[in-house]
């Protein structure tokens, strides 16, 4: 199952490692739909955790795209 408390970088290499572990072929069916749902989960949390990353960038920048409050005086 995928872990609530996981940040971004330990969500990925786990999401990773599954992967791998279903390109290999040699998980069981049942296995494999289990660790399917636990890749979706992962994949839908770093989803999540980007977008929220996003978001928090895009509050620090104006709408030109410089700092809001790190404008260079010349």
């Amino acid at each position: 199952m995928a872990k609530e408390g996981l940040n971004f970088e330990e969500s990925l290499k786990k999401l990773e490692e599954i992967v791998k572990e279903l390109e290999n072929g040699t998980v069981a069916l049942d296995d494999a739909i289990t660790k399917f749902t636990e890749a979706m989960k992962l994949a839908s949390s770093c989803n999540e955790k980007l977008k929220n990353a996003e978001e928090s960038i895009n509050k620090i920048l104006t709408k030109d795209g410089s700092l809001e409050d790190f404008k260079v005086e010349e």
